[in-house]
C-alpha cells in the first residue's frame, strides 16, 4: 500500500505510536529514567503538540526536511479532523497532527534511519527549548 493514499489522519494516528515509541526508548535507554511516574513527567515535554509544533517550525525555517516531507506535514496540518484540543489551539494542534502524519508515512516507507534522523534533531530542539514551550 502506498502511503501517499492512506488518510492522512490515519497517517498521524500510526505516526504518533511509532513516535511514542522512539520517545519511550530514548527515556529508557539513554536518559535511565525507570520509574513510571518520573517516564510519563519526562514524556510530555516530547509528545506535547506545542514541542511538535514548535518543532516543525523550525524544521521548515532551517531546511531540514526535503521537498517532500514538506508536502506530507502540510497534509497532515490542513486535514480536517473532528477532534477538539482541549489544552492546545487548533492551529497548535493541526501543526502536530502534520509531523505524526509524515512520521507516519516515512514509518510506512520503511524510512527508520530518516525517522531517527528527525528524532534526533527533535530532542535537540526540545532540550534547547524546553523552558520556552511552558510559555507557548
Amino acid at each position: 500500500m502506498k502511503p501517499k493514499l492512506i488518510n492522512v489522519l490515519a497517517l498521524a494516528y500510526l505516526g504518533d505510536s511509532v513516535f511514542e515509541v522512539y520517545v519511550r526508548e530514548y527515556l529508557l535507554v539513554e536518559k535511565g529514567i525507570m520509574k513510571p511516574d518520573l517516564l510519563q513527567q519526562a514524556s510530555k515535554s516530547f509528545v506535547s503538540a506545542k514541542a511538535q509544533a514548535a518543532f516543525m517550525q523550525e524544521a521548515i525555517l532551517k531546511q531540514w526536511l526535503s521537498e517532500e516531507e514538506i508536502s506530507i506535514y502540510k497534509r497532515g496540518r490542513n486535514a480536517k479532523s473532528r477532534h477538539v484540543p482541549k489544552n492546545t489551539s487548533v492551529f497548535i494542534y493541526n501543526q502536530s497532527t502534520g509531523f505524526e502524519a509524515l512520521i507516519g508515512h516515512l514509518y510506512l516507507l520503511k524510512k527508520q534511519e530518516r525517522i531517527t534522523e528527525i528524532f534526533e534533531l527533535f530532542k535537540l530542539f526540545v532540550c534547547e527549548n524546553e523552558k520556552n514551550m511552558r510559555k507557548i
